[in-house]
């Protein structure tokens, strides 16, 4: 057998072998995609030289000989590493590029390749089993001698150039090696999908460019304008957009949006990354937000703009396993010009390890990123999210929006007297009119406890609410929330992350609609609400919490600004303290802040000083370690814990709570479907949309009741309908304590 005739996968069409996808044909073509997403960053010589070495170990005889046992030619899911009872054959190139680079290139190439299906490996042991390991598995590869020739030489002639520039001492490296292991791993899936399902190639790309992104959004900001009523607050809104255009047009950096809450923040943000999109020639723009619950908002918002296909909407991990070709199938690379995920898929996205997330990361290359209520951003991962971000602007061509009422203190080199990642000459977009627009959209009086230290029972706060035909209130977990909804009127809405989000945007679209004509409606939520659902309630309570959490309950209240007299937002002391944890300590900031000098809670000058002694008080910053894993221990051998670091960055910690489907509405009939055909990309969407996060506890005493069932491996759904109620969602036992990082 010679090289042209060796093979990297085969397929069957209708029961009949159809010609196979040559090993030199599939090399090259990945060799070619990778070199192309590789460019963006300057590293193309990278890309082309990963191209080739990552299926290098298929040229083994032993390879070939077991793909042609499978099913007496070969097997449609072959091409998987990493199984039981698969052949390897991504450590060869591993070590063939060792052997060809010598260990300073070798081993950045040998990350990729190596774990191009399994995942980026850890260099030595550290969780992860020492067999695992990149320095244990080049060290035991003894066949690699017997690769083909052929391909040797292809590799040598293609070696790449020098690094595109000089790394730092932390994040830097380990960075860039992500994102040439992300330009691999979409441009083999891409490569391979070419050949086993040539029409979903067809169904990729053909999405608008920027500038026809930007003409589309001008011509609805017209009609918009010319259909609003034109109060004072939406004057208002109209500058901070048209301001957000003209800065759209300055140099790629990072830029602050400060705009009070109900200013506009989302299409004025827009507004910003479509401008600077087309002015820089960028690709897309990613918005990210918070909570998942809320993002269907976002989404909805941004395809009643634009045609469907041009926004991926991307915030669930049910789509992310990597063990079938399916599931790999169903998984997103972010081919479109307008992304919304949120923070959990956008953070750990660019800290994971496996490739089913990370070949998304060569798309966010030369992009506007545009980050939703900032101050959000996960406290016990701050330092290495802020460095991460610097890169991302400083390499690979990205503009960031740090957007919100309440600006964190990000670009401060020091917190008190403690060093801080800072984020480089950042600009803020409103400038010296910032203040102004404060003073401006000032709609609301605060009504703040009498004493601080004196608390509410929630059957008060229920009879105080009860007098008012129109009124939100905001508390801090889902077990005061069902508790205080309890004491309310049959007719009184809840709104918790136990609703699935279908659930909930149909809720939202209930409450404005009876806002707008005047009925009687009464909400008891948790915070949820406060990153970005546009209510205008007449009065708002919120329980106390930090400064931010009661300055964006504010927001919620005279939000359009058309009551004659400010609205009314009364901060009440709840009967349990906020959950331990972050939450607490912003309480007690806040606390600190407002029981000594009872000024203006919603002063945005006060800001900086809330966060800069709240940031002080956390312990670390970099909670997991995730800076030292990721930064090279050891200069020769390049020594980085890919694998560890992604199993540490957990923003919500797999061990400690579950994803379930609810047959909640259409979800019940997906579900079927889910069952009948398994996973697919379409299908795991909308399923999106019927999913609840709960904690491990209440996971498996619902599994132990046999209220759960695995339609497909990995994926669980809700069997009991009655456990899924109309009134507040799914019914789980909440007596047990209730970590506060998992309340949204």
């Amino acid at each position: 057998m010679i090289y042209k005739d060796y093979i990297a996968h085969v397929k069957k069409n209708n029961e009949i072998w159809q010609e196979p996808h040559l090993l030199h044909d599939h090399l090259s073509g990945t060799a070619e995609l990778a070199e192309q997403f590789a460019a963006k960053f300057n590293s193309p010589s990278w890309g082309r030289v990963l191209g080739y070495c990552h299926d290098a170990g298929k040229s083994l005889m032993e390879w070939q000989e077991y793909l042609k046992l499978q099913s007496g030619y070969g097997c449609d899911d072959a091409h998987l590493e990493g199984q039981y009872g698969k052949k390897q054959h991504a450590i060869q190139g591993a070590k063939l590029a060792e052997q060809l680079f010598g260990k300073a290139y070798g081993h950045l190439l040998a990350y990729c390749v190596a774990g191009h299906h399994a995942g980026l490996p850890d260099w030595s042991s550290a969780e992860d089993s020492a067999q695992s390991s990149l320095e244990f598995r080049l060290k035991q590869c003894k066949d690699w001698t017997d690769v083909q020739g052929n391909v040797s030489e292809k590799i040598i002639i293609n070696k790449p150039d020098q690094p595109p520039w000089r790394f730092d001492d932390n994040l830097d490296l380990s960075l860039w090696i992500r994102m040439l292991f992300s330009c691999l791993v979409d441009a083999d899936f891409l490569d391979t999908e070419a050949y086993m399902d040539p029409c979903k190639k067809e169904q990729r790309g053909n999405h608008f460019r920027m500038d026809e992104l930007l003409g589309v959004f001008n011509k609805f900001i017209d009609d918009l304008e010319t259909n609003a009523e034109k109060t004072d607050v939406n004057l208002i809104r109209k500058f901070v957009r048209t301001l957000c255009s003209k800065t759209g047009n300055q140099d790629q950096g990072i830029f602050k949006l400060t705009v009070p809450t109900g200013g506009g923040k989302t299409l004025s943000s827009l507004a910003f990354a479509l401008e600077h999109a087309v002015k820089h020639d960028l690709d897309r723009v990613i918005y990210v937000i918070p909570f998942t619950s809320i993002i269907e908002q976002n989404a909805e918002v941004f395809r009643k703009i634009f045609d469907s296909e041009q926004v991926i909407e991307h915030h669930s991990n049910l789509t992310e396993n990597d063990t079938t070709p399916k599931n790999r199938i169903a998984s997103e690379n972010w081919d479109a010009p307008l992304i919304v995920t949120t923070a959990v898929q956008f953070f750990e996205s660019l800290f994971a390890a496996k490739p089913g997330r990370c070949r998304k990361l060569h798309n966010i290359c030369n992009s506007v990123i545009i980050f939703d209520e900032a101050q959000l951003t996960p406290i016990d991962y701050l330092d290495p999210i802020l460095r991460i971000l610097q890169l991302l602007v400083d390499h690979y061509g990205v503009s960031i929006v740090l957007c919100t009422a309440t600006q964190p203190v990000f670009d401060s080199e020091y917190i008190l007297d403690r060093k801080f990642p800072a984020l480089q000459n950042s600009i803020e977009i409103m400038g010296e009119h910032t203040e102004t627009l404060f003073q401006k959209l000032e709609r609301v009086n605060v009504v703040l406890p009498h004493d601080f230290n004196i608390s509410v029972e929630w059957s008060e706060v229920a009879n105080s609410l009860k007098q008012y035909k129109q009124v939100l209130c905001i508390v801090s977990d889902r077990k005061s929330c069902r508790e205080l909804h309890s004491l309310m009127p049959e007719d009184t809405y809840h709104l918790s992350s136990l609703m699935c989000g279908q659930h909930r945007s149909e809720k939202i679209a209930d409450i404005n609609k009876g806002l707008l004509q005047g009925e009687t409606v009464r909400v008891i939520s948790t915070q949820l609400v406060e990153a970005g659902v546009d209510f205008d309630f007449p009065v708002v309570y919120r329980s106390f919490a930090g400064l931010d959490s009661l300055a964006q309950a504010a927001g919620r209240c005279n939000r359009e600004g058309r009551l004659p007299e400010p609205g009314k937002v009364v901060v009440f002391v709840p009967p349990k303290k906020a959950p331990a944890g972050f939450l607490r300590k912003a309480a007690e900031t806040s606390y600190n802040m407002l029981s000594v000098e009872p000024r203006d809670p919603l002063d945005f000058k006060r800001f900086r000083e809330y966060f800069s002694e709240l940031y002080w008080k956390i312990n670390s910053l970099d909670k997991k370690g995730i800076v030292n894993l990721l930064s090279p221990n050891d200069r020769n051998e390049l020594s980085i814990f890919f694998r560890t670091a992604a199993h540490r960055f957990k923003i919500i910690d797999d061990s400690m709570q579950k994803t379930i489907l609810v047959p909640y509405a259409e979800g019940k009939l997906l579900l079927e479907d889910l069952e009948r055909f398994g996973p697919n990309r379409e299908l795991m969407r909308k399923l999106q949309r019927y999913s609840v996060n709960i904690y491990k506890h209440e996971f498996d005493q619902l599994l132990k009741d046999g209220e759960i069932t695995e339609p497909h491996k990995g994926i669980y759904s809700l069997k009991n309908d009655n456990l899924y109620k109309k009134e507040v969602g799914l019914l789980v036992n909440m007596d047990i304590f209730e970590p506060d990082k998992f309340i949204n």
